[in-house]
Formats: C-alpha cells, sequence, structure tokens
C-alpha cells in the first residue's frame, strides 16, 4: 500500500511535464508554470499556423471543460495552449485565435529556448520541419492533450481518438482520486 501511495524517487524523477516555462500570454503578462500550481489544467501543444488537428484538438480540449465545470464539487480545469512557433506566434499573433476557442483559454508563447525545454519535457518535438521556397514551415504538435494535477504534472494524456465527451469522464476520476506524484 504505502508503495502504491507514493511512487518512488527514481520514478518522481523521471515524470513527465517537469520543469517550468516562462511564457507570455496572449496579453503579453508574464506566466510560468508556478503560477498554475494548485490547479487543475488541460495543456495543448500546437501553433496558430497549424492546419488540422491543432484546432480540432484545442477546440475538443474546450468543449471537455464546460462538462467539468458543471459537475458540483469539481475544481476548475484551466484550458490552456502553449505554442510550439514563438517565431509566428507572438503575443499579437496568439490573442485572436485563443480569443475563438474558450473565454478562459490562455494562449502562451515563449522564447524558443523555452519551446526546447517545454519539448524535452513533455517529449513534444521541439523543431520546425523544412522551410518550403517561401520560407514556410509548418512546426510539429503534439497532437496530445495532457492534464496536469494540482503538482503540475501529467497524469495523464489524451490522443487524437478521445473525443472530448471520452475525456470529461476519466478527467473526473483523476480529480476524485488525486494524490500529489511531488512532494
Amino acid at each position: 500500500r504505502r508503495q502504491r501511495a507514493r511512487p518512488p524517487p527514481e520514478l518522481r524523477e523521471l515524470a513527465l511535464g517537469q520543469g517550468d516555462f516562462p511564457p507570455l500570454d496572449q496579453a503579453g503578462r508574464r506566466r510560468s508554470k508556478s503560477d498554475f500550481r494548485g490547479q487543475w489544467v488541460l495543456l495543448y501543444f500546437g501553433f496558430t499556423h497549424c492546419p488540422p488537428p491543432c484546432p480540432e484538438e484545442l477546440e475538443k480540449l474546450c468543449r471537455a471543460v464546460p462538462p467539468l465545470e458543471r459537475e458540483p464539487g469539481l475544481p476548475p480545469v484551466q484550458p490552456l495552449f502553449i505554442t510550439v512557433d514563438p517565431e509566428r506566434d507572438d503575443v499579437a499573433a496568439l490573442a485572436p485565435p485563443v480569443r475563438d476557442f474558450h473565454p478562459r483559454l490562455l494562449g502562451l508563447t515563449p522564447p524558443p529556448e523555452a519551446v526546447r525545454a517545454a519539448g524535452s519535457a513533455y517529449r513534444v518535438p521541439p523543431s520546425a520541419g523544412p522551410r518550403d521556397e517561401d520560407g514556410d514551415y509548418i512546426a510539429p504538435p503534439t497532437v496530445l492533450i495532457y492534464l496536469l494535477g494540482p503538482d503540475g504534472l501529467p497524469p495523464h494524456y489524451y490522443g487524437r481518438s478521445k473525443t472530448d465527451a471520452q475525456i470529461a469522464p476519466p478527467i473526473r476520476r483523476h480529480m476524485e482520486t488525486y494524490e500529489p506524484v511531488l512532494d
């Protein structure tokens, strides 16, 4: 029982999503991962110039939040989008699309070195694809939605095959049975 209750130190060190990211939000305010400690977060890495799947996954993430908010006794969920394309997704470029998805969605644009750090922490591909003759490129999205617990670590993630209706019940279960991984 004690082993199940607290992961051994080796597993805590390997936990996905450790570290910080020092981005700006779509209003130009400085943010860091510590701003979200103590909260439940649905996190997606993508970029605004992305053809599907980025908009589809972001829409799914935002549709999963209202049913959870209507559940009595559940804490709020913060929807969060982090761009993997800070070259094109500066504060001004991020604000309009973020507003269209959810009123509380935060869009974060970190400097390139923070994108690499986040890529390492969340296993997100950290680099843009090859440029075409016009200088355009595709930055690889994760196609994963991460659920971050109040300790800032993801107890679960959801792939493209899951709908918003399919991810809300497991999120609720994680909230109801939450135990922090880190002290």
